[in-house]
C-alpha cells in the first residue's frame, strides 16, 4: 500500500526515501502475518513486483481439518493446500512425487504387490519435526479404526490395500484389526504398502486426503483438540493454516519448511466466507477479492469481459430420495419426481453458467476407454424420452398404491444463496406438476446439513459428487447397500453384484460395461436418485492471477503454483 506523505516532511526525509527507492529497497506490505521468503514473485524482491497475496471467498466454513474425517469439497480443498501425501496432483492433474522421495520399489510376492516408498529426508512438519513413515501408518489406521472410522474409510479397500475392506466390515473376522492393514513402517523413512488387488488409479488415489499422514506424536498430545484450531495441528504442505476464524474465514501462509518452498510464490491466501453472490461480485469489483463464481443473475453483466470464462466440470448434482419415507419408497413416486423436474430450465435460466442438464451419474467428457466416452451407451442419460405428462401418470399410480391423495416432503439443503434458489426451483417444479404434493424447505449451514444427511434425517436432500479419482467407480460405488454415501436406504442386489464384480474385474471393457449397467439400474430401473445437472462454472478472475490450477478430481484446486503478476 502506498504511503501518503505530508508536505511538512523535511527535504532530507523525502530525499532519503527517494534514494532508497532508486536503489530498489521498496517498502514491504503491511500484511505481516505470513512468513514467506523473498522470491522472484515477492513484493520485496525487486522494484515494482507484485505483492504475493491472493484473496478468495467460499460459501461455507471448513467442517473439519482432520484428514481422516473429511467428506466434503470445502475441507478437501483446504487440506490440499496445507497437507501432502506420498503424491500430489500437478498442474496437469497427474500424480507427482510429494512426500515420497522417489518412485517406489515394486516386488511381486505370494500373489501380492509390495510397494516400498522412501520418505523425503527434507520432509518436515511445520514445527520442524520430520515426517515419518509411521505418520502414514497412524493416519491410515485411524481412518479405518471402529472408534475413529471416517466416512472415507472404504478408500483403503478402493486402493486395493491388503485387508482394507475386511477391517471395516462388521462381522468379518478381521473387523477392527487395524494392525492387519497392508501398511507398515519399515524404519523412520521407509513405508511399505501391500496391495492384493491392482487398481489402475492407485497412484491417483495416493494424492487424496484420506491417504495423508498425520503427525502421530503431536496428534496424540492434542487428543480431542487435534485439528480443531489452526494451532492444534501441524502442516507438511505448501502452506500453513495461519488463522481460522470459524464462520468468518481462514488464512493460509507460505510454509517455509515445505520441501519445495522455492516453487511457492504466494506469501498468503485469504478466504472470506460470503454466502451472498451480490456481495461476492461487489467485493470483486472493488478489488477486495481476486476470483469469484457467478450464476445467471450476473453472467450477462460479465460475459463479454476478458476476465470472464466458463468451464464444464466433473461434478454431478442430484437429489437423494430417502426410501425410509413411505412415499419415496414407491418407485412410481420417485419416477414422477424425476420426470417433473425441468433440467433445461434449471441450467439455461437459473444457472446459465456453463452447466448442462444431466440424467446420469457419471459425467460426460471426463472418462474414456479406447477413446470412447463412458457416456457413449447412454449419452443423454435415462428416461430422457419421457415427459411431465408421464410424470403425472406415475404420480397417480403411486398415490393409489399409497392410498392417499396428498404427500408432504421435506427438502434438505444448505443456506448458500445458490442452494436456496435451486431448492425453491425444485419446490416449484414438483408442486406445480404433481397434484397434492407439498414441499417444505429446510435450509441448514454446511456442517449441520452434512450431519443431518449423514444421519439420514431428510426426505429429499440436495447432493453433489466430485470425483476422488479418475475412474467411473468413484461415482458408482456410492450407492451400494449400506454404503457410507448411500444415505437413503437404497438397496438392489443386482446393483451390488455389478459393483462388487467390477472392483475385481481385470478386463477393462467388461469392467466398464458392468458399471454402465449398474448406472442404468440405479437411474432408469430403480430411479433411486434424481440427477439434475453436470456442474459448470462461470468465473471472473483478475488477469494478474496466474497459474491457478483447477483439478478434475480430488481437491478442487491447487495454489502451490499461483503467482500475482501486476
Amino acid at each position: 500500500m502506498k504511503k501518503k506523505f505530508s508536505l511538512l516532511l523535511s527535504v532530507i526525509l523525502l530525499l532519503s526515501l527517494f534514494l532508497a527507492a532508486c536503489s530498489g529497497n521498496s517498502n514491504t506490505s503491511s500484511n505481516t502475518n505470513s512468513e514467506g521468503e523473498a522470491t522472484s514473485g515477492d513484493s520485496d524482491s525487486s522494484e515494482g513486483s507484485a505483492e504475493q497475496v491472493l484473496n478468495l471467498t467460499d460459501t461455507q466454513d471448513i467442517p473439519t481439518m482432520d484428514s481422516t474425517q473429511a467428506t466434503d469439497t470445502v475441507a478437501f480443498n483446504a487440506m490440499n493446500q496445507v497437507f501432502e501425501g506420498l503424491y500430489r496432483l500437478d498442474k496437469d492433474n497427474k500424480p507427482v512425487l510429494g512426500m515420497a522421495a522417489e518412485e517406489p520399489e515394486v516386488e511381486e510376492k505370494d500373489g501380492e504387490t509390495v510397494y516400498t516408498f522412501k520418505i523425503r529426508e527434507d520432509a518436515n512438519w511445520s514445527d520442524g519435526t520430520p515426517v515419518k513413515a509411521d505418520d502414514f501408518v497412524y493416519a491410515w489406521h485411524k481412518i479405518i479404526h471402529p472408534d475413529t472410522m471416517g466416512g472415507y474409510a472404504s478408500m483403503m479397500g478402493a486402493a486395493g490395500i491388503k485387508n482394507g475392506n475386511e477391517i471395516i466390515t462388521e462381522g468379518d473376522p478381521l473387523y477392527g484389526k487395524v494392525e492387519e492393514l497392508g501398511v507398515k513402517a519399515v524404519d523412520e523413512k521407509t513405508l511399505e504398502v501391500v496391495v492384493t488387488q491392482q487398481v489402475p488409479y492407485f497412484f491417483d488415489l495416493l494424492t487424496f486426503a484420506s491417504f495423508y499422514p498425520q503427525p502421530s506424536e503431536f496428534a496424540e498430545e492434542q487428543g480431542e483438540n487435534y485439528s480443531l484450531e489452526a494451532d492444534t495441528m501441524l502442516y507438511n504442505g505448501p502452506f500453513t493454516l495461519a488463522e481460522w476464524n470459524h464462520g468468518e474465514g481462514w488464512k493460509l501462509a507460505k510454509n517455509n519448511g515445505y520441501w519445495d518452498a522455492d516453487t511457492v510464490q504466494l506469501k498468503e491466501a485469504n478466504y472470506k466466507i460470503v454466502k451472498d453472490e451480490a456481495t461476492r461480485v461487489n467485493l470483486y469489483e472493488t478489488g477486495s477479492i481476486d476470483r469469484a463464481s457467478l450464476s445467471a443473475d450476473f453472467v450477462d453483466q460479465f460475459k463479454d469481459r476478458e476476465d470472464f470464462t466458463t468451464i464444464l466440470d466433473t461434478t454431478i448434482y442430484f437429489l437423494r430420495m430417502n426410501q425410509k419415507n413411505e412415499a419415496l419408497a414407491n418407485n412410481d413416486i420417485r419416477k414422477a419426481l424425476y420426470l417433473s423436474y425441468d433440467r433445461d430450465g434449471l441450467v439455461n435460466v437459473l444457472l446459465n453458467n456453463g452447466s448442462v442438464a444431466a440424467r446420469y451419474l457419471v459425467p460426460k467428457e471426463f472418462l474414456f476407454l479406447n477413446d470412447e466416452d463412458f457416456r457413449a451407451p447412454a449419452p443423454d442419460g435415462y428416461l430422457a424420452d419421457q415427459t411431465a405428462d408421464d410424470a403425472a401418470e406415475y404420480w397417480k399410480k403411486g398415490l393409489e398404491a399409497l392410498g392417499t391423495d396428498k404427500v408432504e416432503l421435506e427438502f434438505l439443503t444448505t443456506d448458500s444463496d445458490l442452494a436456496s434458489k435451486i431448492a425453491e426451483y425444485a419446490k416449484d417444479q414438483f408442486e406445480s406438476k404433481l397434484d397434492g404434493l407439498t414441499i417444505t424447505i429446510n435450509k441448514q449451514p454446511w456442517k449441520q446439513f452434512l450431519d443431518l444427511e449423514d444421519a439420514g434425517d431428510f426426505d429429499i436432500s440436495t447432493g453433489g459428487w466430485g470425483p476422488d479419482y479418475p475412474d467411473p467407480m468413484t461415482y458408482i460405488y456410492m450407492f451400494e447397500t449400506d454404503g457410507a454415501y448411500n444415505r437413503m436406504d437404497y438397496s438392489n442386489e443386482e446393483y451390488d453384484k455389478l459393483v462388487t464384480d467390477a472392483k475385481t474385474e481385470t478386463d477393462e471393457q467388461k469392467r466398464w460395461e458392468m458399471m454402465q449397467e449398474a448406472e442404468r439400474i440405479l437411474i432408469e430401473e430403480d430411479t433411486a436418485i434424481l440427477p439434475t445437472y453436470q456442474g459448470g462454472g462461470a468465473i471472473i478472475m483478475k488477469d494478474y492471477v496466474k497459474n491457478y490450477h483447477i483439478h478434475k478430481f480430488g481437491a478442487d484446486s491447487s495454489l502451490k503454483w499461483v503467482t500475482i503478476e501486476k
